[in-house]
């Protein structure tokens, strides 16, 4: 039966590959589309590496772009579009979402996903033109996918929040400004547990760090 649940993957490029949406619009005047989520799900019973191309990543910020999903669960990759300019308008962007099994490197499966900026959602067109939008996305079909190492990505968990090792830093540099203040007469604390202000100077603006570090996650 194990056998059986690898067979796919023994086959490079022919892992159907589960991702939802099939296409990203992002409106200029809609600050709240400018942040979209692609959801990879993994409905098989192995685990699968993942990783995120695109053919113009500097239009783009990708949070996790390469990752792993575990067996039967899905993940989220938050795609931003960061250059919102009139000259990008209509013009058609592909993502490739490459997965593999985590023992090998060859890409067992692929999906591609379209992404345009449009200038408003109040200025759709009432019909659209399916042949216009066809013709575009044909074109895409031999452009180059970069990986999307080229840009700043920013790496959590799947299931979101701060980790722990931020958490934990977050609570000394609390504690430290807690702590009395060198010089200070009447304190129960230990002499060495007192701190300079220099030191409670670094200690503050490492949580202030910190804490807009937990805030954007």
């Amino acid at each position: 039966m194990q056998q059986q649940h690898r067979q796919p993957e023994l086959v490079e490029g022919s892992l159907p590959v589960f991702v939802f949406p099939t296409e990203l619009i992002f409106y200029a005047d809609d600050q709240t589309s400018h942040k979209q989520v692609l959801t990879l799900y993994n409905p098989y019973e192995f685990a699968l590496k993942f990783k995120v191309l695109c053919t113009a990543p500097n239009k783009y910020t990708v949070v996790d772009s390469t990752g792993a999903v575990r067996p039967q669960c899905c993940v989220d990759i938050v795609i931003r579009h960061r250059d919102v300019r009139p000259c990008h308008y209509g013009v058609y962007d592909k993502f490739r979402l490459q997965v593999s099994e985590q023992s090998q490197r060859k890409a067992l499966g692929r999906k591609e996903v379209t992404a345009t900026l449009r200038p408003s959602a109040s200025q759709e067109p009432p019909s659209p033109r399916p042949q216009e939008d066809e013709r575009r996305i044909k074109e895409l079909a031999d452009s180059e996918f970069f990986e999307q190492t080229v840009l700043h990505t920013e790496s959590r968990p799947a299931a979101g929040g701060p980790s722990l090792l931020t958490v934990l830093l977050g609570l000394v540099c609390m504690v430290a400004l807690m702590l009395p203040t060198l010089g200070e007469q009447e304190s129960t604390v230990p002499l060495y547990l007192h701190l300079s202000v220099n030191k409670k100077l670094v200690a503050a603006y490492v949580l202030g760090l910190l804490t807009m570090v937990i805030l954007r996650t």
